[in-house]
């Protein structure tokens, strides 16, 4: 008897290795993941509203409630908790550089890959309605770059000047030049970190890219309760799409070229890490070997009204078979996850064009130039010809029934445009757990490929 009691107690407590909350600006969820104890693998998720008006630790401990509902357990225990965020809208990110299309442009991608929302880019020196402009956003971080190494050294240095007194945690990404006055300014709140750009067409993305991590764990407060966020997590706590670039840098190792493709509530990201074809490679100086867009216009719940402005709406109706001012009604009331079967259809059919419109955005095109050698075809933006895998994650994508048929149709159609083969191997985070994998994988890198490798062939490149 006291066996069989025994017994049922250990079914009523469950031990996990890590759990990694998301915690969104409108959802928290969290994942549960044994990595070293057996059975290996993703274990089970739980949901909540997040709590942004109040605590978001209060709307965390539901999550972790609900977590042990669907596990069907009374208690749960774990070694680790790690985190990510995009509460009360993300990480917001000023970038200031010498050149738009150089230094600017390698801190913004740089920023954009870390999981930020750019708010301002500028170049040159700082002009007083750009500070003026800075307070209104009140950024998380402001990103100072400028000059090659051993180049123009005075514009990044009096950048900083300019803004060092507004109070908002800095970072340096500038000629080396000036590490040592920088360092001599004695600010607390700067980090100085190697040259985002170096030389001319030299991306240096990544010693940029940690310290905005490194950043955002120690300054950045998103939302009420989120100075109480280290009483639960004792790990990494990154920007959420920064989380999802980490995972797609990983699928590149198994699959060399790849893309994802993140359809959200208010944003369509594009993430690819992939090498241009050879006989463009001369052309690619400037295109960063791994890139994010952020659409802040396409996004299937706060702005479903901008993507149905920018649909092919008489294609659109006549798939829905309903009057406009029923799909008006549709858009302003359906929930975020449709309940309605026409709302459903409608989210389809919304879906469809933030991967269209983020598509074309985030892909180059092949463009006519005339020479004195005559006319000549050339790639102008990122190739993506060399991607031999598509991963789709965001609940839009993961819930719509044949958006891999859409996404070749698509890339049949482009004639002009740099896009992979039509027949490339599309995969679905049908647990929707990238976000979760890219901060594990900051410390547990091997566990996480070989996760990776479980849940999509082995590595192997795959027509689905």
């Amino acid at each position: 008897m006291l066996l069989h009691l025994l017994l049922r107690n250990i079914k009523k407590c469950m031990k996990v290795d890590v759990i990694v909350a998301e915690i969104g600006s409108t959802t928290t969820i969290v994942s549960a993941f044994n990595l070293f104890s057996k059975p290996t693998g993703f274990i089970g998720k739980g949901f909540s509203a997040t709590t942004v008006d109040s605590d978001v630790t209060i709307g965390l401990e539901k999550a972790v409630n609900n977590l042990k509902e669907n596990l069907n357990v009374k208690e749960i225990t774990y070694d680790e908790m790690l985190a990510t965020s995009s509460a009360a809208g993300g990480l917001k990110i000023t970038v200031h550089g010498l050149v738009y299309e150089m230094t600017a442009k390698a801190a913004k991608q740089a920023a954009l890959n870390a999981g930020a929302n750019i708010h301002l880019v500028t170049a040159n020196l700082i002009e007083d309605e750009h500070i003026e402009e800075i307070r209104k956003i009140k950024p998380n971080i402001i990103i100072i770059a400028g000059g090659t190494n051993f180049g123009e050294k005075e514009v990044a240095y009096q950048n900083i000047l300019k803004v060092k007194d507004l109070n908002i945690p800095l970072i340096y990404s500038g000629n080396i030049e000036n590490h040592k006055r920088l360092l001599d300014l004695n600010l607390k709140h700067l980090t100085i970190v190697d040259n985002v750009y170096p030389r001319v067409d030299d991306f240096n993305i990544l010693p940029l890219r940690k310290a905005i991590y490194d950043t955002f764990e120690k300054h950045i407060i998103h939302a009420k309760g989120m100075h109480k966020i280290n009483d639960m997590v004792k790990g990494h706590i990154i920007p959420t799409p920064g989380a999802v670039m980490e995972t797609t840098l990983l699928l590149n190792e198994l699959f060399n070229g790849v893309m994802t493709l993140d359809v959200g509530g208010a944003t369509t990201d594009v993430h690819s890490v992939c090498e241009p074809k050879a006989i463009f490679q001369k052309y690619s100086d400037g295109e960063p070997l791994f890139k994010r867009t952020v659409e802040g216009d396409l996004g299937v719940y706060i702005n479903r009204m901008l993507v149905f402005e920018q649909s092919k709406k008489n294609k659109l109706l006549k798939a829905l078979n309903i009057p406009e001012d029923e799909v008006l009604d549709l858009l302003i009331n359906e929930p975020y996850i449709p309940i309605s079967k026409k709302g459903k259809e409608l989210i389809d059919l919304l879906t469809e064009t933030c991967v269209e419109k983020a598509l074309d955005r985030h892909i180059g095109d092949l463009k006519r130039v005339f020479t004195t050698n005559g006319m000549k075809v050339i790639p102008d933006g990122k190739d993506t010809t060399q991607v031999q895998a598509i991963f789709l994650t965001g609940g839009a994508c993961l819930y719509h029934q044949s958006i891999e048929d859409k996404i070749r149709a698509y890339l049949e159609n482009s004639v002009t445009k740099l896009v992979p083969n039509k027949n490339v191997a599309i995969f679905k985070d049908v647990d929707y757990i990238f976000s979760s994998l890219g901060v594990l994988s900051l410390t547990y890198k091997t566990e996480v490929l070989e996760l990776l490798k479980k849940m999509f062939n082995g590595g192997e490149s795959i027509v689905s």
